[in-house]
């Protein structure tokens, strides 16, 4: 075949057209595979897309949000009374709120020199550079060793810093167990601009009703005030451990918006989750320092606060959706197309497990070109016949058996 030959044999190949050719198989096996396939396909639109996730459905997801948080009670440790202003930090939040539960207070620090910590321990001045900084410690060396406070046999190399430093003149105090029922305001509002659509998770002009009620997701869906307590049982951590080593909890409100019903039907649902890792790590738990300045005896001097406390994180997810026209009908031809997944199974099935002899494709696949046409051979519909059983072949115009 030359090569003028093979490229009018390309032509005329690429102007063919090809059309389905409609064939019954009477065969109860591929009927049956072909059905279970069918339903198969119709359950998972009818089902999942359409009715699990939607589809009919134009969504937003990702809202406008806004949060405000605020910690109430008042608690006593030992003689002193416990606020807000105590305990809180920061006082008024945002997305994210912590409760002092346990402290470690180092009192009447001021500037000067004084031992480092134990893990730099010396015997002589030449074991300590001066000027050298290190950055697990608390302040710059000065180039000498000096007795570690009271300890004579002990020494360390000498810092700039404030003095003494914490590990040495901290004093343990004991956690806020009141804390446990202390109570945490959360009020959040959302806005799903492309619904034009405003919700908050409080009711207006409750201001007596909010001032007793606790968050229930049945009796109370529009108080967002939770115990501490509770919030940490939910979120699978015991209180007792929190005031130890402190943790982060993550507060998640997911508000799931159906606005082809009425939009005040939209309540959020709040889940709670430990988020800091706690376990087999150098620094379990959450803890922060800070310090309070004042003066004595004409010298700055500060008191230092290591907090350890529970943080919380608010964490706002948003979804909605309404009905609209084009995803609507996207997704219903998406759905009639995919029945012709069936009949390709079916198909494959037949070709290569059942049709041993061929007889389905011969039958399936037909040449037709515009000399049959003028001749006027009618096209028709075959009813092809195949059974599992035997071993006679009829007349493939009449039907098969394998």
């Amino acid at each position: 075949m030359g090569l003028q030959d093979a490229l009018n044999e390309y032509i005329i190949g690429f102007c063919n057209y090809e059309t389905p050719k409609i064939i019954v198989v009477k065969n109860t096996t591929l009927g049956i595979i072909y059905r279970v396939i069918q339903f198969l396909v119709a359950t998972y639109f009818i089902w999942y897309v359409f009715i699990s996730q939607k589809a009919y459905q134009e969504s937003e997801t990702r809202p406008e949000s806004s949060v405000y948080t605020e910690i109430r009670g008042i608690g006593l440790l030992g003689d002193t009374v416990q606020d807000m202003v105590e305990y809180v930090r920061p006082s008024e939040g945002g997305d994210v709120i912590s409760a002092i539960l346990r402290r470690e207070v180092t009192h009447d620090q001021v500037q000067g020199v004084c031992a480092e910590d134990l893990n730099a321990r010396c015997t002589n001045d030449s074991d300590c550079v001066a000027g050298e900084v290190d950055f697990d410690g608390n302040g710059q060396r000065t180039g000498r060793c000096v007795s570690y406070y009271n300890y004579t046999s002990v020494k360390t190399c000498e810092i700039k810093s404030w003095c003494p430093i914490e590990k040495f003149a901290h004093i343990r105090e004991p956690p806020l167990l009141a804390a446990e029922n202390f109570t945490i305001y959360i009020q959040n509002t959302i806005h799903f601009p492309k619904f034009k659509v405003l919700r908050a998770n409080i009711l207006p002009k409750k201001k007596r009703y909010m001032n007793k009620c606790t968050y229930d997701e049945e009796k109370h869906p529009y108080c967002p005030i939770f115990r501490l307590g509770s919030i940490a049982e939910q979120a699978g951590v015991k209180f007792a451990e929190l005031c130890e080593n402190g943790g982060i909890i993550g507060v998640f409100i997911n508000w799931d918006c159906d606005f082809d019903l009425d939009p005040t039907d939209c309540k959020p649902t709040y889940t709670f989750r430990r988020l800091n890792v706690y376990k087999n790590t150098p620094h379990p738990g959450y803890n922060y320092k800070f310090a309070k300045y004042y003066s004595k005896d004409g010298k700055e001097s500060r008191t230092l606060i290591r907090a350890y406390g529970i943080r919380l994180d608010v964490i706002v997810h948003g979804h909605a959706g309404k009905f609209t026209i084009i995803p609507t009908i996207i997704n219903m031809v998406t759905a009639m197309t995919s029945v012709g997944i069936c009949s390709m199974i079916c198909d494959w099935v037949l070709l290569n497990v059942i049709d041993k002899n061929k007889g389905y494709h011969q039958k399936k696949f037909d040449e037709v070109s515009e000399e049959n046409v003028e001749t006027g051979i009618p096209m028709t519909t075959t009813e092809l016949t195949i059974t599992t059983y035997g071993s006679t072949h009829s007349d493939l115009s009449e039907g098969v058996a394998l």
